[in-house]
Parts: C-alpha cells; sequence; structure tokens
C-alpha cells in the first residue's frame, strides 16, 4: 500500500471516528450577543451563518467601525464549550499575531512623538544591540521582519522571558542568520522582544510594552486590550482550542492553499527558519499544544503573539488616527520564513481591498483565524477574533473571509 493511499485511508478512518465520537457528546445551543446598525444587518448575519455551518467551533466576536464610529459589535458561542461558559459581552481571548500590530501602533506614537524614526538603527537607541553585527539593523528592518533574527540561538526558559533585562542581554548577543536588510522572514516570537526593547529605549519613561500600551492607548480610550493581563482579569479570559480533524479537513477542502501551508510546515525539517521561529521557547506551543491558556503566559509582556482582548479592543486600537499615517507597505516579496509573497512595512501587513488591487488595507492576521484590518480609504477598522483554532490561510480564512466580504458588500449597497 502506497503512502498516499495509506494516509487517505488513515485519514478517513480519523475522520468517520471524530464524527461518531462528535455525536456521543451532547450539542450546545446556539449563543449570540451584541447588535449591528442598520445598513450592517447583513454583517451580523454572516458572522452568526458561521456558527450555523458548523465552521465556528467556540466563540468568536466581531466588530466594525466606520470613521471612528461603531457600527458591529457582535459575538457568540461559548468561551470554554467544555464547562459550556459562554462567550459574553466582555470576555477576552489570546490574540495571537494580531498583538504585532498593536506593538507597532505603540511604536507608530512614538515615532509621532518624534522619539524614533524608522530608518533610525536600533543601536542609535539601544547601543548594546549593535553587538555582533547588528549596528546597521534599522527599526524598520525589525518591523518588517528584515533584521535576520526570525529565531534565537539561545534557548529561552519561562524565567528569562519573564525578566526584560536577561532577554535584554540575549538579544545583544545572538547574530543575525542572514544579512540584515536584504529579505523578508517571519520573525513569530523574536518580534516581540524586539519590539518591546525597542519602546523601552525610545520611551521617555523606559516602560515596557504592556505599560506602555495601558498607560498611553488602553486606559485613556477604554479599550479593553492587554498585554501582560493582570490576574484579576483572568476570569474573562477564553479557553482556547486547536483545530479538530473534522475541521482541518474541511477546511482544506474549502481552500486548498492551506493544504500546501499545513504540509509544507509539517514536512519541513527542524533547520527550517519557519520551524525553528516556532519551537524556542518550547514552552510557547502554538502548533501542537494550547499552551497559551496558561495564566502565567498571559501575564507575559510578549507582544508578537500573548496580546489579550475582544474584536472590538482590536478594532478600537486600529481606528485611531496614528493608523492612517501608515497606509503604504515597505517591502512587498517573498517572505523567507512563510514562502509566500507578503507586503508588509512598519509591522503591519497589507492585503488587497475587496473588489479592488489598487487600495490596501493595514492590518494583520493571527494564528487560527484573527484578523485586524484598517482600509484607509473608507476609514473602516474591523477586526475578528476566535478561540477555536483554524487551518486556514491568513485572510482566506472562511469564517474571517465571510464576514469580510459582507463588509464591504454592506459598504457597496450604501454608496
Amino acid at each position: 500500500m502506497g503512502w498516499l493511499t495509506y494516509s487517505i485511508l488513515l485519514g478517513g478512518i480519523a475522520l468517520v471516528a471524530h464524527l461518531v465520537v462528535d455525536k456521543l457528546h451532547t450539542k450546545l445551543p446556539l449563543h449570540f450577543g451584541g447588535q449591528a446598525e442598520k445598513g450592517y444587518k447583513d454583517v451580523q448575519k454572516a458572522f452568526e451563518q458561521n456558527f450555523i455551518d458548523g465552521w465556528e467551533p467556540e466563540g468568536a466576536s466581531l466588530a466594525v467601525f466606520v470613521k471612528g464610529r461603531k457600527v458591529v459589535d457582535v459575538w457568540g458561542g461559548y468561551a470554554d464549550k467544555q464547562a459550556a461558559r459562554k462567550w459574553k459581552h466582555d470576555t477576552i481571548s489570546v490574540t495571537f499575531s494580531t498583538t504585532k500590530a498593536v506593538a507597532a501602533v505603540c511604536i507608530a506614537m512614538l515615532a509621532d512623538r518624534g522619539r524614533l524614526k524608522y530608518d533610525d538603527p536600533v543601536s542609535k537607541h539601544w547601543p548594546g544591540f549593535a553587538k555582533n553585527n547588528k549596528g546597521n539593523i534599522t527599526i524598520e528592518w525589525v518591523l518588517s521582519h528584515m533584521s535576520g533574527l526570525p529565531y534565537l540561538d539561545a534557548q529561552i526558559s519561562e524565567e528569562m522571558a519573564l525578566d526584560h533585562n536577561l532577554m535584554r542581554g540575549v538579544l545583544e548577543a545572538e547574530a543575525p542568520k542572514y544579512p540584515p536588510g536584504r529579505s523578508t522572514g517571519y520573525h513569530a516570537f523574536t518580534y516581540g522582544w524586539l519590539a518591546d526593547q525597542i519602546v523601552r529605549h525610545t520611551d521617555e519613561k523606559h516602560r515596557g510594552i504592556g505599560q506602555f500600551l495601558r498607560e498611553e492607548i488602553a486606559k485613556p480610550n477604554g479599550i479593553d486590550y492587554h498585554i501582560g493581563l493582570n490576574s484579576s482579569e483572568e476570569h474573562r479570559v477564553a479557553r482556547v482550542t486547536l483545530p479538530t480533524v473534522a475541521g482541518f479537513l474541511s477546511e482544506m477542502w474549502y481552500d486548498p492553499k492551506s493544504v500546501a501551508q499545513a504540509v509544507g510546515y509539517f514536512t519541513s525539517n527542524k533547520n527550517h527558519p519557519l520551524v525553528r521561529s516556532t519551537d524556542n521557547p518550547s514552552w510557547l506551543d502554538i502548533i501542537y499544544k494550547s499552551t497559551v491558556n496558561s495564566p502565567e503566559q498571559h501575564a507575559m509582556e510578549q507582544p508578537a503573539v500573548l496580546g489579550i482582548g475582544n474584536a472590538r479592543s482590536l478594532a478600537s486600537v486600529f481606528s485611531l488616527k496614528t493608523i492612517a499615517l501608515l497606509n503604504k507597505p515597505v517591502i512587498n516579496e517573498t517572505d523567507y520564513a512563510l514562502g509566500v509573497l507578503t507586503a508588509k512595512g512598519h509591522g503591519f501587513f497589507y492585503y488587497p481591498m475587496e473588489g479592488s488591487e489598487k487600495h490596501l488595507i493595514i492590518g494583520h492576521s493571527g494564528h487560527g483565524c484573527q484578523q485586524v484590518m484598517f482600509d484607509t480609504k473608507n476609514q473602516i477598522a474591523f477586526a475578528y477574533v476566535s478561540n477555536g483554532l483554524k487551518a486556514g490561510v491568513y485572510d482566506r480564512c472562511r469564517t474571517y473571509y465571510r464576514v469580510h466580504k459582507a463588509v464591504y458588500d454592506s459598504l457597496a449597497r450604501r454608496t
């Protein structure tokens, strides 16, 4: 029996077994909350259809702001399905790599205040970073994943990750893995530690990025988003679950690109840059386990992956005026680690606007189908956050893409 036939047979058996076990579990009733303004009701319907069709296995929230006005704020499903704990108005969840965009907003604020320039060498503000041939790496290269540091050689312990002074020393001691500034390679985790140090070395109060976010963005604007969650808020955090076998296969059927990505990752050797970028630290596992359910990880200031909020708070951050200044990408080429063409700049990804290749949307995807976007042309900020992880690819992940399309269909009817 060939490996392909064997794989198909094994997959079929696994799918049948999953469906049988799934049928034995008590089905929880569908649950929805929130509202949409007149003219955007179809967006709310599209969101709810994700649950009706079984595409959204746990819970989720969706928010849309148009010219600073909230027009959609809905949620549904369960924050913890095993405990039958419903997703509520104030439920928050780990938003994975969309956190990178929030970190980029913090740095954009510092740039707007004249504390830094994107083309400044990092070592201008942080002299120790110049060690080991890193003196020419600019802040923009860090934010555009061009610093040559997609992974670290030093093994990072939880104790090290909690101590910004130790992490500063680790980053200073590392050498680039490829020539900085020449190509882009996704910095899955290292982006966060680098961004935190940039904020600490350019903020006049030398605050960490979590404190800066809280004092300069979240508290003044009433935004419920956290990088470093206080333990008193832990009861509101949704429990993250991995994709089911049935969900994984269903998404692959819907979007064949997810097949290529999954095969590419799981068949790569351990030295592939994307694999190395996500296997250190080993205790922060977002692929095979849900270690992000740990309260200890929620408390960390790790602005690459451990931001916590909901769609309302993410979209609120992106409705700030600072974002409108950053409407052009810096680089548009194949990513060394991801293996796909990506447009990046200032800490964001840039995507074609629905129905137009000429206009780009600023945003960032997050693991498992988290999304936050800002359309500078139409002044629309929207975000999608869920705790049931998906295998879909970036902005084409089907749960998000359905509501994304509904937003632009609603906009077209109003113009």
